[in-house]
């Protein structure tokens, strides 16, 4: 590893848990000015004649709310990396409408691409798969590890809460480099190397299983760090594949999670009704525990997501192979369910 890679790195989303003295600290109210800019865009964007894939910002004019925009892209782009924006009319609105003012204001932060081979450019975050891992994270209702995602921002607005559980969780990555820089420069080599990931099925037919490549945990490219971090499938790769790993390996990935994990670096809340998080998944963790549903299927937990590429950010080979131009390949007949080993 490179001197300059073993340097802190110093950054707006260096953050910690505990500079936030409670969720409103992150936290962006919108405002009536807000609400009917967004509702009128839904409407232009609704009559806009271009398919979903090809929609960039331009059809989503803002231009009364143009300075507030910038100001929130800045804050996920260069700044903490993490926003929480309250008051989306969940309960004002039929879905279809919010969909549209969701979708839209995500279009300012990045190019949304597909987050699964379902094709879903916005993704609706219900749980369909209970406790079985074969099924994608944001299908079920387990547990998971702090990780990230196949894009550089993430968007998450909910729509209704689990019954009981389900609580968000944050950390920094700049924060987990930094700290482990301080206490144990010696595993520092492993993330940066890197590790192969498991595909869970999701490659093209004829591609490997596995990525023939290690992804690093961390990276620098241009002086543009990233994090990646995906624990489950680097386990499913091992227990599949026997893509085995070395003692320092694995100590690194557990040094790592408990660094994240630390209650003063992980920062938790529960999201709301009308409350949306975008967040720098090149830059920041984040999680969710497990939950229990409400018995009635109409109150079931239910948020809408957004995968978003920043184009033109720089990475190193192992990323680019990992995200692609951003997103999981749509596949004609194909969902999130993973059956096992060869199943493609």
């Amino acid at each position: 590893m490179s001197g300059a890679a073993r340097a802190p790195i110093e950054h707006p989303a260096a953050w910690r848990a505990s500079d936030f003295a409670s969720k409103a600290a992150l936290s962006v109210d919108l405002h009536a000015r807000h609400v009917d800019a967004l509702e009128r865009a839904a409407r232009f964007l609704k009559d806009a004649p271009v398919a979903p894939g090809s929609l960039r910002a331009e059809h989503f004019p803002l231009d009364d709310i143009a300075a507030d925009v910038a100001e929130w892209r800045h804050c996920v782009r260069a700044g903490r990396g993490l926003l929480l924006l309250r008051g989306f009319p969940v309960q004002a609105l039929d879905q279809s409408v919010l969909e549209q003012m969701y979708f839209g204001l995500g279009l300012h932060f990045g190019r949304p691409v597909s987050q699964s081979k379902m094709g879903d450019l916005l993704g609706h975050v219900v749980n369909v798969g209970g406790k079985d891992r074969r099924e994608r994270a944001y299908r079920n209702s387990l547990e998971l590890h702090l990780h990230t995602d196949r894009c550089d921002h993430v968007a998450m607005l909910c729509l209704r809460p689990a019954w009981q559980g389900g609580v968000s969780g944050y950390a920094s990555a700049v924060t987990v480099h930094n700290l482990m820089l301080a206490e144990r420069p010696d595993l520092l080599e492993h993330l940066y190397s890197g590790y192969r990931l498991h595909r869970f099925g999701e490659q093209l037919p004829g591609e490997p299983p596995v990525t023939p490549i290690p992804v690093p945990v961390f990276s620098r490219s241009e002086d543009a760090f990233s994090v990646i971090y995906l624990r489950g499938y680097v386990d499913l790769a091992e227990q599949e594949f026997g893509i085995s790993l070395t003692p320092g390996q694995r100590e690194a990935l557990e040094v790592f999670e408990a660094i994240a994990d630390r209650p003063h670096v992980r920062l938790d809340f529960m999201l709301e009704p009308g409350e949306a998080t975008f967040f720098n998944n090149c830059l920041v963790l984040h999680t969710r525990n497990a939950f229990e549903d409400h018995p009635d299927p109409a109150m079931r937990r239910h948020l809408m997501r957004l995968w978003l590429m920043e184009d033109g950010r720089p990475a190193v080979e192992g990323a680019r192979l990992h995200k692609g131009s951003g997103g999981i390949t749509p596949q004609d007949g194909q969902g999130t369910y993973y059956a096992g080993r060869g199943t493609g």
